[in-house]
């Protein structure tokens, strides 16, 4: 027995059919779902670690790198270092000094000794490009022992002798820690000026190192802090345009003191910048930023007195009103070795060697025993 036959428009059809099509093709099968989220994982990772990896350097003399334009020398390992002198000849010089330089910097941003001081003393001064600034080669192995180990092979393929004096500035000057720690036995005496501290330094006391490290912009504690906890990031995070990566490489004016604003244009107009990263970003700032904020096997707060018969001196420069390296730490550093002559100069930024005259006082300090 049939029951009622009930009548179904073509419109209402035509609905229902629509609605199963979509729902249909809205859901996928299981095994496709989690075949999709592999492919979309993998693709993720790939994007990823393509946009952290660095673009291969632009070697100094490669066919497809710039030219090589300046004096170098060959290191043991294979590696070239550019430089350049100025001062009197080697030969007849009383005094030879090494000038270590900063970050985002290169051989030609030397210490500016007064040409006079440097005839009256008879002082020969030596100029680097650090391994991937400038002309001299990268160095993919890089430590914090390195570039004292470059310096001292420099000294001897250059016959400056078995001695010889250090000046360091802003991130030099910490390298001439790492000079006093691995070739003292090389040094008459060292400079080391606005010093960039390690804020990961064993001694430092903790509420200090934090005190140090919040007087940072933001955008500087998180450059810093990747530097040093996730260096493999480095490259990526001071490249991306998501947020601002350090401070000290896009050249921030407010970091910069009011006594530094009236000498920055000096630093500014430097006309050979192009060359300072011409081998490729990450080969020069970056890598040094990995270096000199990474995991140091040493402290300089555990370093002994090089000069123990008085036979030379270490002397550290700080400006007051340094925005860009506080100056609590080279304070606490001064206190804990008694034996480095501090000079701290109350109004100065972290550009002072640069002020008229500050750099023959600098170098007056270190070579004239009794100035």
């Amino acid at each position: 027995m049939t029951g009622p036959i009930r009548k179904v428009s073509a419109a209402s059809a035509r609905a229902h059919t629509r609605k199963k099509t979509h729902a249909d093709s809205f859901f996928l099968p299981r095994g496709m779902i989690k075949k999709l989220s592999v492919v979309l994982f993998i693709g993720l990772v790939a994007w990823s670690y393509q946009a952290i990896q660095p673009t291969p350097p632009k070697i100094c003399g490669s066919p497809d790198g710039p030219p090589v334009t300046s004096s170098r020398i060959k290191l043991k390992d294979g590696r070239h270092l550019a430089y350049t002198e100025t001062g009197v000849p080697k030969e007849k010089a009383k005094y030879k000094i090494v000038f270590i330089h900063g970050f985002n910097c290169c051989k030609f941003d030397v210490i500016p000794i007064s040409p006079a001081l440097l005839d009256e003393l008879g002082i020969y001064l030596l100029s680097f490009d650090r391994a991937g600034y400038g002309e001299s080669d990268p160095h993919p192995k890089m430590t914090e022992k390195s570039t004292a180990l470059d310096i001292e092979e420099l000294a001897d393929k250059l016959e400056l002798g078995s001695k010889f004096y250090i000046i360091g500035f802003s991130m030099g000057g910490e390298i001439g820690w790492t000079c006093l720690k691995f070739i003292p036995h090389r040094l008459a005496g060292a400079a080391i000026v606005a010093p960039v501290a390690n804020y990961w330094w064993r001694g430092f006391p903790s509420n200090l190192s934090k005190e140090a490290y919040n007087q940072q912009f933001l955008q500087d504690k998180w450059a810093v802090g990747i530097a040093h906890y996730a260096p493999w990031l480095t490259y990526w995070w001071n490249t991306q345009k998501l947020f601002p990566g350090s401070s000290v490489i896009s050249q921030r004016v407010d970091g910069f003191s009011a006594e530094d604003l009236k000498l920055f244009p000096n630093f500014a107009a430097r006309g050979y910048q192009a060359q300072i990263r011409q081998q490729g970003e990450f080969e020069s700032i970056h890598r040094d930023m990995m270096v000199n904020f990474g995991h140091w096997d040493f402290s300089p707060l555990e370093l002994d007195n090089p000069f123990p018969n008085n036979e030379g001196s270490v002397h550290l420069w700080h400006g007051a009103e340094d925005l860009i390296v506080p100056v609590i730490l080279s304070r606490y550093i001064s206190q804990k070795l008694p034996w480095v002559h501090y000079h701290e100069l109350p109004d100065a930024g972290h550009l002072f060697p640069l002020a008229d005259g500050m750099s023959d006082a600098i170098v007056k300090a270190l070579l004239l025993r009794d100035h």
